[in-house]
């Protein structure tokens, strides 16, 4: 197994401190390419680096990505949190990147996706006072997510798993076969628990899987924030005069192995209220609650995993205000 690894650049100059994540998730290598095109420039002088400090890590868990799948012993994007009886692979990953992420002030976590999908970004709340994720540095994260190249945002993450886990509970008993996590911090990623210490963070899906462009993403929003948050000699980039941005409002999961999609969904395929997403084993048809669009449809999902989500329109990001 390869050890922990980072590379860190420090300019003479102060400045912010980024910190980059590449392959949180073992099969979504798009981060590590393009954090590996980012460092070679850097090392080459090409890509100059005049205030700051940026931290990269190419693999963020090596256990997975050794074995080229999502996960080493569980989901290292849940739960993420310190512990003094380290007992999975990923309790060791967390006990030494949480402290590696506390040194910094701005996270970009690069993933990638199942199912066919353009790619978008995960930002944070809008600023609140309230019990799940309180927050007060959205406007941050919202003028970093009109840089980093795409034109779709998508909020809501933490609501949304904590409305999961109370829909977990009670699924619990009627689903004895499915193994559910119960555990209320089950949603705290990377991202959200970088908030969680007063940093701002934002996740980059930067499409497919094998989506030979994705590694193009994820080097173009690499070098977009470096030049954003004034690491880099480059101007900042124009900012997207509007993006399109939904908020997660439900996560459903896989409870059986025969569970099974109506249809072939792609990422944010939209649906109409009532309109059929899938039939449990036992015959219950799923269906829309509302009308809105489907969110990482995954007919591989193992029982007791997130299996789709669904999100509403958003009016949160309009026109730039700058």
């Amino acid at each position: 197994m390869q050890p922990f690894k980072s590379v860190t650049y420090a300019s003479v100059q102060p400045g912010t401190r980024l910190i980059v994540l590449g392959a949180v998730h073992g099969n979504e290598t798009c981060g590590t390419k393009g954090i590996t095109r980012a460092l070679a420039e850097i090392d080459a002088g090409t890509l100059r680096l005049t205030t700051g400090r940026v931290t990269f890590v190419p693999v963020t868990n090596p256990l997975a990505y050794a074995n080229q799948r999502r996960t080493g012993d569980r989901n290292l994007n849940r739960k993420l949190v310190p512990t003094d009886t380290p007992r999975e692979f990923e309790d060791h990953i967390a006990n030494w990147l949480c402290p590696l992420l506390a040194e910094h002030e701005v996270l970009l976590d690069l993933h990638s996706f199942t199912a066919p999908g353009v790619p978008f970004v995960f930002m944070g709340p809008s600023d609140n006072a309230g019990p799940i994720e309180p927050f007060d540095r959205a406007a941050r994260e919202e003028a970093l997510a009109r840089r980093l190249g795409v034109g779709r945002a998508v909020d809501g993450w933490l609501t949304t798993y904590a409305a999961g886990v109370a829909r977990r509970r009670e699924q619990a008993a009627r689903f004895p076969e499915a193994t559910l996590d119960l555990d209320p911090r089950y949603g705290i990623g990377t991202t959200e628990y970088m908030r969680s210490i007063g940093g701002s963070a934002l996740t980059l899906e930067c499409g497919q899987h094998e989506d030979p462009a994705a590694p193009d993403v994820a080097y173009r929003a690499i070098v977009n924030t470096l030049a954003h948050l004034g690491l880099s000699d480059a101007p900042d980039p124009a900012p997207a005069a509007a993006m399109e941005c939904l908020s997660l409002s439900e996560v459903i999961d896989r409870l059986h192995p025969d569970d099974a999609f109506a249809q072939v969904w792609r990422s944010f395929d939209p649906v109409a209220e009532g309109q059929a997403i899938g039939r449990r084993h036992d015959g219950t048809a799923i269906v829309a609650p509302f009308s809105g669009f489907i969110v990482f449809p995954n007919p591989g999902a193992e029982p007791g995993h997130e299996w789709f989500y669904l999100a509403r329109s958003s009016a949160r990001l309009g026109p730039d205000p700058k």
